[in-house]
């Protein structure tokens, strides 16, 4: 039986970098029973991100045929979209086990130091958000990726020495939100990087529809459809979805889960047919009321919504930026004609935005 540690996260004052809220809730929020129940178990069980999937079965086959442990792995991408699952998977598939912990929860070396010393051989050490480590900390590690040792320096000044502690070869997997705050020389002792996508709605749709059998909650194919093109390309917001449109289905009908029922649920919630909440629209309409349209920068729009920056670029901007809801541009945020047609409000009058995304062209015309 795998042994899975999680430690809580703390804030991180040496790089002055504060996680947004949803990463810290994951950091220090124990696992959820039931979404652990959805996640896929095996490579063969997992839908979409079927690129990602097929380099890491090649991985695999040729570390099970070498006797090695796999080599250290970095996935990127956007919460939600499937980095502690491809964790958990391969963990299943090895056989071995499986520490988990954070970033932000290693402030020192001596933070690091238990995972690094009691990791069993071919084992995985997973890093979420990677990214928060130290730099103290980070340079700790390097030669534990390279060469599994440990650099001890024992005594001050003069009489100061180096102990050098061999490591048992083991794999570490680290996740990040934000890969372009990783330093260069962490990135580069990764052998694998690999960046996970938004999920197509077909995927999503199938995605639903197993896990509404794990959940003994009948539902419609077209149900499965609406619930997948609301659930803004992540299937961890479609398992959140399943599951409050599974509780609604009970009580309110007899459990089964149809288009009236999914619609009916998601409307309570104030989820729209894109699939963006209260928030995402509240965004869209600080920036065309307040701030007619922009362009702004993401400081003056989260200082307006009271919320931390973070926030808005980690959990609110990259769906909307997918969607083309909204462009960035060298002068900040502007919202686009399709935000207009959302919300039901007429598009002012304003410079192309071409001129807004390259405004030195306007010299030479």
């Amino acid at each position: 039986m795998a042994r899975e540690v999680k430690i809580k996260g703390k804030p991180n004052d040496d790089r002055d970098r504060e996680p947004s809220p949803a990463a810290r809730d994951e950091a220090q929020s124990p696992p959820d029973p039931i979404e652990e129940k959805l996640r896929p178990q095996r490579l063969s069980e997992i839908i979409g991100q079927r690129a990602v999937a097929e380099r890491l079965s090649i991985a695999l086959a040729a570390a099970k045929k070498r006797g090695e442990p796999l080599p250290h792995i970095l996935f990127d991408g956007p919460p939600g979209l499937g980095k502690t699952t491809f964790a958990g998977v391969l963990h299943n598939e090895l056989g071995v086990e499986l520490n988990l912990t954070s970033g932000a929860s290693l402030d020192k070396k001596m933070d690091v130091m238990p995972y690094l010393t009691n990791a069993s051989e071919g084992s995985i050490l997973f890093i979420d958000e990677i990214h928060r480590l130290p730099r103290a900390v980070e340079e700790f590690i390097y030669p534990v990726m390279e060469d599994f040792r440990v650099d001890v320096v024992l005594g001050e000044g003069m009489s100061a020495r180096t102990i050098n502690l061999p490591l048992k070869k083991f794999t570490i997997i680290g996740a990040t939100t934000r890969s372009g705050m990783l330093s260069s020389p962490l990135r580069e002792r990764f052998h694998m990087h690999e960046h996970l996508e938004f999920y197509d709605p077909e995927d999503l749709a199938r995605i639903i529809t197993i896990n509404a059998g794990k959940l003994r909650a009948p539902i419609t194919p077209e149900a499965a459809w609406e619930l997948a093109e609301r659930s803004r390309g992540t299937p961890r917001i479609a398992n959140a979805r399943l599951r409050w449109v599974r509780d609604y289905a009970l009580a309110r009908a007899d459990g089964g889960i149809d288009v009236p029922i999914a619609r009916d649920a998601l409307a309570m919630q104030e989820i729209d047919s894109e699939g963006m909440d209260k928030q995402d629209r509240r965004y869209l309409d600080t920036l065309i009321r307040v701030f007619k349209g922009g362009p702004t920068g993401a400081e003056a729009l989260a200082a307006t919504m009271t919320l931390s920056v973070d926030t808005i670029r980690d959990e609110v901007e990259p769906y909307l930026l997918r969607r083309e809801f909204v462009v960035r541009t060298p002068r900040g945020r502007v919202a686009t004609s399709a935000a207009y047609r959302h919300l039901g409000l007429a598009e002012p009058e304003r410079e192309p935005v071409e001129d807004i995304l390259d405004p030195q062209r306007r010299l030479f015309l």
